[in-house]
């Protein structure tokens, strides 16, 4: 039983609605906790096959960190916070499945830092983004001036990080911040259509592109040799077959993710 989150799981596709309407959403070390033990599912059950991540409420996504628990933070606990949110965070940005944010509303601070962690970002018309952690004498702790930085442009992520400044969605889509921009009323249909897009190609193979991209921005910085390492891979497996013959004989492919 989730306190912080809920979940609906339908047709392998697992929606994570971020749920702490009083607090706008923000992320407190229980809400982490319990994101930590979904992503965990989702490394291990077949059945999770792609997770949507979103805010529960129409004003906002995730409006940043708990700021009572982070004024309250020693030196040496602020040093362990970032770093456990870092490892969540790398948790869902190598996750084998494929994760997607649908960000109905203000994304700021640790918001935006867990929308730039998943795979990709769809927005409503009415959100907002920024990382305005400089208004508080502090910076982004988890991952914000790396992700930020790599979606963005080293510039544009400085001006932001250092202004503190919001941008709208349509700002967001110019800069390359998310992918898509669409009417808050259809942005659940619009995640969904895209998952389903996703998880009816090769498993194996969309995870090995996850694999494949984040080694040029991870901890492995010969992200070419990753690819072709990865790419050999998928030429043992059965979609890899399953995927070409079907191709080769005009068939809708049967994939299992092996």
């Amino acid at each position: 039983m989730m306190d912080n989150l809920k979940i609906d799981h339908t047709d392998g596709i697992v929606t994570v609605y971020i749920s702490r309407p009083e607090a706008m959403n923000a992320l407190n070390l229980k809400t982490l906790s319990e994101l930590i033990v979904v992503l965990q599912q989702a490394y291990e059950q077949p059945d999770y096959r792609g997770l949507i991540l979103t805010g529960d409420g129409e004003k906002a996504f995730v409006a940043g960190a708990d700021i009572k628990e982070l004024a309250a933070l020693t030196r040496d606990q602020a040093l362990a916070f970032a770093q456990n949110g870092q490892r969540l965070f790398k948790l869902i940005e190598d996750c084998p499945k494929p994760v997607i944010a649908a960000v109905n509303g203000y994304a700021l601070g640790g918001g935006c830092e867990l929308a730039m962690a998943c795979h990709i970002r769809i927005a409503a018309e009415e959100a907002r983004f920024g990382q305005p952690e400089v208004n508080l004498g502090i910076i982004p702790g988890y991952g914000g001036t790396q992700r930020l930085t790599q979606l963005v442009g080293r510039g544009k992520a400085l001006e932001l990080m250092m202004t503190g400044d919001m941008v709208t969605a349509q700002q967001a889509l110019s800069i390359g911040l998310v992918n898509h921009v669409v009417p808050r009323v259809s942005l659940a249909e619009f995640t969904r259509d895209m998952m389903k897009r996703i998880l009816a190609k090769g498993p194996f193979a969309v995870s090995q592109v996850i694999k494949s991209v984040n080694a040029g921005y991870g901890f492995q910085d010969a992200g070419y040799a990753a690819e072709a390492e990865n790419f050999a891979a998928c030429v043992n497996t059965h979609d890899f077959r399953e995927g070409t013959d079907a191709f080769i004989n005009k068939r809708q492919p049967a994939f299992k993710g092996e």
